[in-house]
């Protein structure tokens, strides 16, 4: 009983707090990442670069930084195009899922994660992703009702008030 309690508390907290499983990068950590593939640009290999770039991409778009996680969004998608190998393209769209869900662009964030389980269906961090933007979403939802049952009820006791004081 007291394990049910717990977790049905636990879910309430995480209701009201939007806790998830995805982890955040910290401001040092993108800098080093932006050294290093500076330092990559620097006549390494293309793949050492594009190994740099990726690790760039997953910090920025794990940061606590709102302007952190659009670059990494901007990097992610120009770099889509030229994308051969499936398990980098789904890599990309996950991060690129990631991104969206940080800048609270639900839909979009879904409908990539979507696209990532089509290429690996048993793929458990976009599993993972995708039951935190479903439960966001509904968690939005609700909110929206709420909001929209608080102003109709304000609005209703307002009109009640002036005909109370007609009469």
């Amino acid at each position: 009983m007291e394990a049910k309690i717990g977790k049905f508390l636990e879910s309430v907290t995480n209701f009201f707090t939007g806790a998830d499983q995805i982890p955040w990068c910290d401001r040092d950590i993108v800098a080093g990442c932006e050294q290093e593939a500076i330092e990559a640009e620097k006549g390494s290999s293309d793949e050492l670069r594009r190994e740099c770039i990726m690790r760039l991409s997953w910090a920025l778009v794990h940061s606590r930084q709102p302007g952190d996680v659009q670059r990494g969004i901007a990097m992610l998608e120009s770099s889509l195009g030229n994308t051969a190998s499936p398990l980098i393209l789904r890599e990309k769209l996950y991060l690129l899922a990631v991104g969206y869900y940080r800048s609270s662009e639900y839909s979009r964030s879904r409908e990539l994660v979507e696209e990532c389980l089509k290429i690996e269906p048993d793929w458990r961090q976009a599993r993972s992703l995708k039951k935190a933007v479903e439960d966001q979403i509904k968690k939005d939802g609700v909110i929206g009702i709420g909001i929209a049952a608080t102003a109709a009820g304000l609005v209703a006791g307002g009109i009640a008030a002036a005909l109370a004081r007609r009469n």
